[in-house]
């Protein structure tokens, strides 16, 4: 494998870059191990840095390698500046960072703000301190309900399932929307908004592009934390959740954090992790003063299904437009089940995932990809029981993340496939024994393999003058498909039925996801699967 240094995208102005850029999810603890003790770093990051760069990424978002006791694997910060040993030093992220730049990629970093660990300095001292002192102000400490407080202060659930308030020895109860080890911040408060703004400065003079928000919708609770019931769940864009997020203030902490950014050079930007009743308001975030992205979930919710795959395309491009932002597309993230897998697994799963990509790879504004999808990973759906660690199990088994962090296949040899240096064989999940074939290594000789596949859409996404951001014009196809234009040079073509289908001939074929028959002015697409063409020769 080339270690490649590459030049920004050529039609790219120096700012703006965020607007079409293709970022890829680096999910630190299953991406490279570089130090041997079977789990990821930083190090091993930056000894792929050059196969990110040679795939054809714009920047690389890290998830969480800050000090923590890894209750929920690095979402649970107790030192936000600084570097947990299992990952590394702070070095060695200051050199991660120069690195990327050399190879021409941004570094957006997550940042935790709805909640701190339970071993955070902050926290400590809160509950040394006891009822009523400053220390407390910091989160969200209440007294309980009943004759002796023994019951929680409201009905408010977790996300990881039970109450979402955890009683200390001294009757206090304190507000924890995650895992009791995630005591959630008291955003009334100003020391919490001057830390955050100084922890934020802290990584953009370090030289990192942008921040990716956990819980963008969280940090802000409903005024006077009342009772909801169950009546009181909605439905946010899709899932179940509850309706103390998205509350209208988290908005100004947001506007706060753009100006912070907008005063760094480069646009430095942030990304939102947004819940939130339907896409109107999930564009709040988007305003041109507060965030310049937010994840596009009710895309990557959405069946293998091409009505409703432009549905779900259209409601998202007409809710951007008013507030000018571009749209963003993702078909998996470390928080859900790998798309071939939900896609239908196994060789159907994998012939829709590929189509997907392209047809994602073929929109207007930014993509994200996740770590191994461009290799074609399915869910692990059979790791044994007593590896699993996920806190979000607790609450259904059926939720857990294990699965898509199984770590990333490298080498065509012996688990863990490269993953660890030569000589280690225990991984902190362990590794398919069949994914020898799936491996980086198996998959760059093969010009017909998913990562081929990628490499290939993604060089021409930079290069093609019509890809990128812009507009979409679709076109009357037959049921089951999806035909569009971005500009009058360049066609996408889906098929998302079981069955193939014949189409004019739209002009000549730049990549495709399968096989395309073609005879005189027509076009035969395989079933479940998507091409590329340039009217050019047409």
């Amino acid at each position: 494998m080339t270690d490649v240094v590459r030049e920004a995208r050529p039609a790219q102005a120096a700012t703006r870059w965020w607007r079409d850029a293709v970022i890829y999810q680096v999910y630190v603890r299953s991406f490279a191990d570089g130090n041997g003790d079977g789990v990821g770093d930083l190090l091993g990051v930056r000894s792929r840095l050059g196969y990110l760069a040679e795939l054809g990424v714009d920047a690389v978002w890290l998830t969480p390698f800050y000090t923590s006791p890894m209750a929920d694997f690095g979402y649970d910060v107790a030192d936000y500046r600084d570097v947990d040993p299992i990952f590394g030093t702070l070095d060695d992220a200051r050199a991660l960072i120069e690195d990327a730049h050399r190879h021409g990629l941004k570094v957006i970093t997550d940042v935790v703000p709805n909640h701190t660990s339970d071993r955070h300095a902050w926290f400590t001292a809160a509950v040394a301190a006891g009822p009523g002192s400053p220390e407390r102000e910091r989160y969200i400490f209440r007294p309980g309900r009943g004759a002796g407080g023994e019951l929680p202060p409201n009905d408010w659930e977790s996300v990881f399932g039970g109450p979402a308030w955890t009683r200390l020895p001294d009757g206090e109860w304190y507000l924890h929307l995650f895992a009791p080890e995630q005591p959630d911040l008291n955003w009334e408060n100003p020391e919490v908004h001057a830390e955050f703004e100084a922890i934020l400065r802290f990584w953009l003079d370090l030289g990192v592009d942008g921040f990716r928000i956990d819980v963008a919708h969280g940090m802000v609770k409903a005024p006077g934390l009342p009772d909801i019931g169950v009546a009181g769940q909605v439905e946010m864009l899709g899932t179940a959740v509850l309706p103390y997020f998205d509350q209208d203030g988290v908005h100004e902490i947001h506007r706060a954090w753009r100006r912070v950014l907008d005063a760094y050079d480069g646009e430095r930007i942030g990304v939102a992790e947004a819940w939130a009743p339907s896409q109107e308001r999930l564009a709040k975030y988007v305003r041109p003063d507060e965030l310049h992205q937010a994840f596009n979930f009710h895309f990557l919710k959405t069946p293998w299904d091409a009505a409703m795959l432009r549905g779900v395309i259209d409601e998202s491009l007409a809710t951007v437009a008013p507030v000018g932002a571009p749209p963003t597309w993702v078909l998996s993230n470390h928080d859900v089940k790998r798309h071939v897998t939900r896609y239908g697994d196994g060789e159907p799963g994998l012939r829709r995932a590929r189509a997907a990509a392209l047809m994602m790879l073929a929109l207007p504004g930014s993509t994200y990809i996740y770590q191994g999808e461009e290799l074609g990973l399915p869910e692990v759906l059979d790791l044994p029981e007593e590896v699993c660690q996920d806190p979000q199990r607790l609450r259904n088994p059926e939720d857990g993340r294990d699965g898509c962090r199984v770590p990333i296949p490298w080498a065509h040899s012996e688990p863990p496939f490269g993953f660890s240096p030569p000589g280690i064989e225990d991984t902190w999940l362990p590794v398919p024994a069949t994914w020898g074939p799936l491996s980086v290594e198996a998959q760059l000789g093969d010009p017909g393999s998913t990562l081929s596949l990628y490499r290939a859409a993604l060089r021409l996404r930079r290069e093609h003058p019509a890809l990128g951001d812009g507009v979409i014009t679709w076109h009357d196809s037959p049921e089951g498909t999806l035909v569009f234009d971005r500009g009058e040079g360049f066609v996408c073509t889906v098929n998302a039925s079981g069955e193939p289908v014949e189409l004019p001939r739209p002009g000549r074929l730049l990549v495709a996801s399968a096989p395309v028959g073609e005879g005189p002015g027509v076009v035969r697409l395989a079933p479940d699967s998507a091409a590329w063409w340039t009217r050019e020769d047409a």
